[in-house]
């Protein structure tokens, strides 16, 4: 394809966009369905395009006083290994996305916050799944007792913000969501602090 300058985004949006010219779900589980669709490509040319759909998640990070977050750790069957994460969980049907990150945040970490800001949001994976997730930042942070699903084990850990940053660094933290969420938290809250927290260390 010749090279264009695609710097004016609907230019871009015009020149590269595919049309969906028939669609088959080919798999139809309790959270994903898989698509198989032939598009139509920019050159008028066809090609097969398979993708998962999925009701997209919120994610939160909460920010006690003394400038600790809470993560948690959980094991993921399809890598086969423990992650450190930040609270989040799918989008139920009809539900808003803040309210999903305060049910989750509540559910997984047994937090309760009197503040809840969305800061942004991100695909996480833009190659075959139509997934968006949500971040949110909570703060005024009372803790109660976990809630989680039956399906759903878990351990809390609570580590000092600066930290969690670093350990983007040191490749201790390598779950893609959490990644995102703590650098868009930490970016929201340099100019918004509703308190101060060191995120140097």
């Amino acid at each position: 394809m010749e090279y264009k300058d695609l710097r004016d985004r609907n230019q871009a949006d015009t020149l590269l966009r595919e049309k969906r010219l028939t669609s088959e779900k080919v798999f139809d589980g309790k959270l994903l369905q898989v698509y198989s669709d032939e598009a139509e490509l920019p050159d008028n040319s066809t090609s097969v395009r398979e993708w998962i759909k999925h009701p997209g998640a919120s994610a939160v990070v909460p920010v006690f006083e003394d400038g600790t977050i809470m993560l948690l750790k959980q094991f993921r069957y399809p890598p086969n290994k423990t992650f450190i994460e930040v609270p989040a969980g799918k989008i139920d049907p009809g539900e808003d996305p803040k309210t999903t990150a305060g049910r989750e945040l509540f559910e997984e970490s047994g937090i309760k916050c009197e503040n809840l800001q969305e800061v942004g949001s991100f695909y996480p994976a833009i190659g075959y799944a139509d997934e968006i997730i949500y971040v949110y930042v909570g703060w005024g942070l009372t803790e109660e007792s976990q809630s989680v699903d039956d399906d759903e084990f878990l351990l809390k850990y609570r580590i000092p913000f600066s930290k969690a940053l670093n350990m983007i660094k040191t490749g201790e933290i390598s779950d893609g969501k959490t990644i995102c969420s703590l650098i868009q938290v930490s970016l929201w809250w340099k100019e918004n602090a509703p308190f101060e927290v060191d995120l140097e260390g």
